[in-house]
């Protein structure tokens, strides 16, 4: 066997190495993240929740044991795993997609419409009742991306008048949201409001898990198919169309993905910061920028830090919650400082 065909068994083994240690120290993170917390559990009791609910025989664990674990925080930490890989994933999509090294989910003021829509929900009434904060949320998401996109083709389409026309949609949801919030609410709804806008988890369920994680899941194989088209981008578009991309094509399925994905997780979980911004540079500087392995690596990667941020908004201040989106700004600032440093220079 030649030199390089043993480089190559070798880096596919490490590889793969890398890959079964990022699923256990997930795994890992989540068992042990559902034991921290007031009520005395083991991460043995954990495994045993979950396989007596699986049919793998009885926990040998009280019903408010197995109430804490399986209704009330396994589905907030599986959400929280979710979050941050689908937000991570967005990132990485947007930043690849629109070549700009400070894109994040929420460039496309996806955000800001998710927000506008809760608060009318919540505090005007719209939907007389039938419809919940989530669904006003996810309306709201997706006026805002079809306006953005609107905006950007009206504008020539290209991927700065993509970010430019994100911009002024962030600017005009945010502008509605703190009107109808200043104007409609009293001091209980503003709160309860504002908490939610910087990310809470609180209210997790198995619906929530399962709707996210479906919708992370398919967007994520899409991607992942659509990666030669993503690696082909970080040359130009010129590049891509000349090896036979449909550049305009490829841009819409990724910027639809991207919108769904985030309008989802936005509606389950508010607004989340700095998740989709630096997670995908930690996982480049891991894999490199290769977007078959990149994808799936930041998914890995957001997800164990979003159930980490998670643990300690819920803990640190215990009994009373941080918004999760103030953690992840706490960290992710400094983190994203020590990136930009360490990117200094030419480009």
């Amino acid at each position: 066997m030649s030199d390089g065909a043993v480089a190559a068994v070798a880096a596919t083994g490490t590889r793969w190495a890398l890959w079964a240690a990022g699923l256990v120290a997930l795994v890992l993170s989540i068992a042990v993240a559902i034991t921290i917390g007031p009520a005395d559990l083991s991460v043995h009791d954990v495994f045993a929740v979950v396989g007596q609910h699986l049919g793998l025989g009885d926990a040998g664990v009280s019903r408010i044991r197995d109430g804490i674990v399986w209704e009330l925080r396994l589905p907030r930490t599986l959400l929280a795993a979710v979050c941050g890989a689908g937000l991570a994933i967005c990132g990485a999509i947007m930043q690849s997609l629109l070549r700009n090294p400070l894109a994040d989910p929420f460039v496309l003021g996806i955000s800001s419409g998710a927000s506008t829509g809760a608060v009318m929900v919540v505090i005007l009434g719209v939907g007389g009742g039938i419809i919940t904060l989530s669904t006003g949320a996810f309306i709201g998401a997706v006026v805002a991306f079809a306006m953005v996109l609107l905006l950007a083709a009206g504008a020539g389409g290209t991927p700065d008048r993509v970010v430019l026309a994100g911009v002024a949609a962030t600017q005009l949801f945010s502008a509605l949201t703190s009107f109808i919030v200043t104007s409609s609410a009293d001091a209980e709804q503003t709160r309860g409001v504002l908490f939610w806008l910087l990310g809470s988890l609180s209210g997790a369920g198995w619906v929530d898990v399962v709707t996210c994680g479906a919708v992370c899941l398919v967007g994520l194989v899409v991607c992942i198919t659509l990666a030669p088209a993503l690696d082909a981008f970080a040359f130009g578009e010129d590049a891509a169309s000349s090896l036979g991309i449909s550049v305009r094509w490829v841009r819409l399925v990724l910027l639809v993905v991207t919108a769904l994905i985030t309008a989802t997780l936005v509606s389950a979980a508010g607004a989340i910061g700095f998740v989709g911004l630096v997670l995908p540079h930690a996982a480049r500087a891991v894999v490199g920028p290769g977007h078959r392995l990149l994808l799936p690596a930041t998914a890995l990667i957001g997800a164990i830090f979003l159930v980490w941020v998670d643990t300690v908004a819920r803990t640190v201040f215990s009994p009373q919650e941080l918004p999760v989106g103030v953690v992840t700004a706490l960290v992710g600032v400094p983190a994203f400082a020590v990136i930009l440093y360490r990117r200094r220079g030419p480009a």
